[in-house]
């Protein structure tokens, strides 16, 4: 059977492989459908079967053999569309190219049983269907570099301006303090705005730590240790009530709070969600974070705020970096404390301790934000040593 027929004749047999090799992946998990799964494949399909039919004279097979065949003109091709969407996803550069291996592989391993006879036609098929594929492959790692490129530049962007109020307030407390006519009680008031932008400045460096080290392809390290969760959430409150001292923070718990977790790692996921709450919050109602231990296995903890309900079509990508939704009053002045990194981070951290962070909103039940931990991490990377529960010292 000729390629191309092949091609033509079992493209929905193919894609179903290479779907079933996708959900091996981590990456798949921020893919919503099966259908989201297979963008543009089909059209990657169908342009090697277009480029297997067209003719080629002996330097344009050599070009695409290296993967430098002709990029398309005007609308970008189906692999190219493909490699941005990707990279939007949070494949990974590695994970990109096994899709193409695993297509390679599907389309040779399904079609190779139906060759009745190996000739010169069928070994010519074989390399044209090479050659596409590598030009495919390249396609879509010009996109997904470009994309990437474009998201550190507006990481560096988001950076410099986030960064910017806070040293503004502490190079004027710097003036004021120069002043010896200030009062006892001015510089008391000097010296909690140094405070609190200092604060601000360390959440925004916690934060992009654990992203550089997610993107290096690092999973956040843990050391795990006995632990109270209610006390790292109180630690957390004291944290996110420094930054937003106009806020009012609520805890409560039930059951058994104990349990085997990085308490530091754990402070950060509770701050990153305190403040996010106090940030797009109500001004007159409470922040609240609820743990609940009544599960022998498990520890759930929510955090809720009472602010403008979040749109669901937001929901799924609140958790992805560099992503900041729109204050709800363009007069409010409360600081932005992260680089839209806080939830990614927080997510990250839930993750790596093998449990699961979860959103919902609502404008009667507020947003709430779930964390669901296990008593202890079922993930490989955390190292377990006993010890009393210990109080977070900071980041």
């Amino acid at each position: 059977m000729k390629l191309l027929a092949f091609l033509n004749d079992h493209i929905e047999e193919i894609l179903t492989e290479w779907v079933e090799f996708l959900h091996t992946m981590q990456a798949t998990e921020t893919i919503s459908s099966e259908l989201a799964l297979r963008d543009h494949a089909r059209g990657i399909l169908e342009a090697i079967a277009l480029d297997i039919k067209t003719s080629q004279n002996a330097e344009q097979q050599y070009q695409k053999s290296r993967g430098r065949g002709p990029l398309p003109l005007g609308p970008q091709s189906a692999a190219s569309i493909h490699g941005a969407l990707r990279q939007a996803s949070d494949f990974s550069l590695l994970q990109l190219s096994a899709e193409f291996r695993a297509l390679r592989a599907s389309v040779l391993r399904l079609w190779l049983p139906k060759v009745e006879n190996m000739s010169n036609e069928t070994a010519g098929d074989m390399i044209r269907f090479n050659e596409a594929i590598d030009q495919a492959l390249a396609e879509s790692i010009v996109t997904y570099s470009a994309q990437a490129a474009t998201m550190r530049e507006l990481f560096l962007a988001v950076l410099g301006h986030d960064l910017r109020t806070p040293l503004f307030t502490m190079a004027l407390a710097g003036e004021a303090l120069r002043k010896s006519s200030q009062t006892m009680g001015e510089v008391s008031q000097t010296g909690e705005r140094v405070r609190r932008s200092a604060k601000l400045m360390k959440n925004m460096v916690a934060d992009l730590l654990g992203y550089a080290s997610n993107q290096m392809g690092h999973r956040m390290p843990v050391k795990m240790v006995a632990a109270d969760v209610r006390v790292v959430g109180e630690a957390a409150i004291e944290d996110a009530g420094a930054t937003y001292p106009d806020t009012q923070f609520r805890i409560s718990s039930e059951g058994d709070m104990r349990g085997a977790f990085d308490t530091v790692r754990l402070h950060q996921l509770f701050a990153n969600l305190l403040v996010n709450a106090a940030q797009y919050g109500s001004h007159d109602k409470p922040v609240l974070l609820d743990a609940n231990g009544v599960d022998p296995d498990w520890i759930t903890v929510k955090v809720t705020n009472y602010g403008q309900p979040i749109h669901a079509e937001s929901l799924a990508a609140i958790f992805k970096p560099l992503v900041q939704l729109p204050m709800g009053d363009e007069e409010d002045t409360r600081p932005r404390t992260s680089l839209g990194l806080g939830l990614f981070i927080a997510r990250e951290i839930a993750d790596v301790h093998g449990g699961e962070l979860t959103v919902q909103s609502a404008t009667v039940s507020g947003t709430i934000f779930s964390v669901r931990l296990p008593r202890i991490a079922t993930t490989s990377s955390c190292r377990q040593s006993a010890g009393a529960p210990t109080r977070p010292t900071g980041h």
